[in-house]
């Protein structure tokens, strides 16, 4: 069944279009991320799909709940961890959780027993204030705020921007963690990495409407599968090796002379490899690194986006 489902809506700011047209399918139990530029219309998205903010068209459901006649139910049926933390710096992790059960009308009893559990499950069993916390922890504590009632829906809107690799990667485990439980995430940002490290299908919006949809691998493969990368050593020597990586691939090499690299697509990867190595070998052309690879979401995102051709 479809956690979230959006169809064709629409959302303008006077003059400004923020959605036009957007239609977006969560299935239960996955991760959904949804990627675009700066202005594409995500966190807007978000917005609607969170009873935040109502849209001009369109129609769409949470949960199974329709959001123009059931926002109470919507509302009791997510979580929400937006791009700042929620959390207040002087109370302890416990007690904010606590605070949060009782704003979400948990007697005192049950908001601490559910404190208790989200602490443990979160790996937040700190004594001290919030303020005294890493970045990765506190936004792990806004994951377990948002996640007091068990939701079976939980939006992320870019919920590790600012923090380092270390802290990125705690956020990373809990989110797959609450998956691996049965929580529906869908996940905005504009790490690409990130998308292809946590979501199942990934949607790549822009001027408010998505443009393309599939797995991150599915995406890759739009741009091609996988590609022959070849450093050369000599700067002399970039035209010759481009002209022999083409020739072994059957296909237009392309070149970087800031970085003396060399990339171009390949079929029969092992082979080509093998090809081009003897090919430079032969031809007295030295390397500095050699190797295959797919094509990354960073690629496939910059294509998409940049291609003003694309069908709307």
């Amino acid at each position: 069944m479809s956690a979230v489902l959006a169809q064709g809506l629409r959302k303008t700011y006077g003059k400004k279009t923020a959605l036009d047209g957007f239609d977006l399918e969560v299935r239960e139990g996955t991760v959904c991320g949804l990627l675009g530029p700066n202005g594409a219309g995500k966190t807007t998205a978000v917005r609607i799909l969170t009873t935040l903010l109502r849209p001009d068209g369109g129609h769409a459901s949470v949960g199974g709940f329709d959001l123009a006649t059931r926002p109470h139910q919507v509302r009791r049926s997510i979580g929400l961890v937006g791009q700042h933390a929620a959390v207040d710096e002087v109370l302890t992790g416990r007690q904010n959780l606590e605070l949060f059960g009782r704003l979400y009308h948990l007697d005192s009893r049950t908001a601490r027993t559910r404190a208790a559990e989200l602490l443990d499950a979160f790996g937040l069993e700190h004594p001290g204030p919030v303020k005294e916390y890493s970045g990765g922890m506190r936004r792990r504590l806004d994951l377990a705020a948002g996640m007091i009632l068990s939701p079976p829906v939980l939006f992320l809107d870019e919920p590790t921007t600012g923090l380092d690799p270390r802290s990125r990667a705690e956020v990373w485990r809990a989110v797959r963690g609450l998956v691996a439980g049965g929580t529906t995430v869908l996940l905005t940002t504009q790490y690409l990495e990130e998308a292809d490290q946590l979501a199942d299908r990934v949607s790549v919006i822009d001027s408010g409407r998505v443009i393309a949809e599939g797995t991150p691998d599915e995406l890759k493969s739009r741009l091609g599968g996988d590609r022959v990368d070849v450093v050369v050593r000599h700067a002399d020597r970039l035209a010759e090796a481009v002209e022999i990586v083409g020739r072994v691939a059957s296909a237009p090499a392309e070149c970087d002379e800031d970085t003396r690299h060399v990339s171009a697509p390949v079929t029969e990867r092992v082979q080509a490899l093998t090809e081009v190595l003897g090919a430079l070998a032969a031809a007295g052309v030295d390397v500095e690194d050699v190797g295959l690879r797919r094509p990354t979401l960073d690629e496939v995102f910059l294509s998409l986006t940049e291609n003003e051709e694309l069908p709307r």
